[in-house]
């Protein structure tokens, strides 16, 4: 297995925003790219005074363009920089700990964090898990709530649905209710038809074995936690992360920022067993123009 790339290495791959801009205009345009404008092939070289390159026709080429990283005053170094300490914490990073090691405003903090974390659930990707084939991972669901108290004492807690296939990938879904008219089409949408499903007693679940899933139940209130194959510790080692990363690195999210960071945790889990690519997968994934 490859080692995670060090803050050593990460300085001498990256020693400078050029050098940055330069793996960015790589990855997303080809190493010998072909100029759109007059055809010619590796004709291209970086402008003086601005992130761009242009082709001896004149014809320039912007590789920020559409990255989180489009119209920013930050040195791209710093972004960079950035998604590398995303990828090599174990709960994440706060804005103030950006703030702290870039020498940038909150502000400037926050938006990085933001953007960052909407690019790694981007890269992440939402396909379907589970399936009525023998290779198929037996799909574990269950639904938490994150957050505690309001003001006034109240419960004020997010419902968030999780659907996990053992040995595959986790999908989380911020939910209004926990009902069948708000679960069940993001089931159906995540999770193959036919697909071996474990729950726990909650009755809106009862409803799974007519939408034509296999679907066995722990009775956690029955103080019933396994029953052979059937068990959900799976998606509680999920929420466990959810929980540390949220509790532990931010103190609190709001519901309208929650999506952005279940994207960047789910990123984190499915990545969990080979972390040493979490940043290599950043770094060439961005949109092709």
């Amino acid at each position: 297995m490859s080692k995670a790339m060090t803050i050593t290495e990460f300085f001498k791959q990256f020693p400078d925003d050029d050098a940055c801009l330069d793996h960015l205009f790589k990855v997303r345009y080809g190493k010998e790219p072909v100029c759109p404008k007059c055809g010619q092939i590796d004709t291209f070289h970086k402008l003086s005074k601005m992130p761009a390159y242009t082709c001896n026709c004149g014809h320039h080429i912007h590789p920020m363009v559409d990255t989180p990283f489009h119209r920013t005053r930050t040195p791209l170094q710093k972004w960079f920089f950035a998604m590398f300490m995303f990828t090599t914490t174990r709960n994440g990073v706060a804005a103030k700990e950006i703030q702290r090691q870039m020498g940038v405003t909150y502000k400037t903090a926050w938006r990085m964090a933001r953007l960052i974390r909407e690019y790694m659930g981007l890269v992440d990707g939402d396909a379907p898990i589970g399936g009525s084939s023998g290779g198929a991972g037996i799909v574990e669901i269950d639904e938490v709530g994150i957050g505690g108290k309001d003001k006034r004492g109240f419960e004020d807690k997010v419902s968030v649905l999780g659907m996990v296939e053992r040995g595959g990938e986790v999908v989380s879904r911020v939910v209004k209710r926990r009902t069948v008219e708000e679960m069940f089409p993001i089931i159906a949408k995540y999770v193959r038809p036919g697909s071996r499903i474990v729950t726990d007693e909650l009755p809106t679940y009862t409803h799974l074995h007519r939408e034509g899933y296999w679907h066995a139940v722990v009775n956690h209130s029955a103080k019933e936690y396994a029953r052979g194959s059937a068990h959900t510790n799976t998606i509680e080692s999920f929420w466990a992360m959810v929980k540390r990363t949220i509790a532990g690195t931010h103190i609190w999210v709001s519901e309208k920022h929650l999506p952005k960071y279940l994207g960047e945790i789910e990123f984190r889990w499915n990545l969990r067993r080979s972390p040493e690519l979490m940043f290599r997968v950043l770094l060439v994934s961005f949109q092709r123009p």
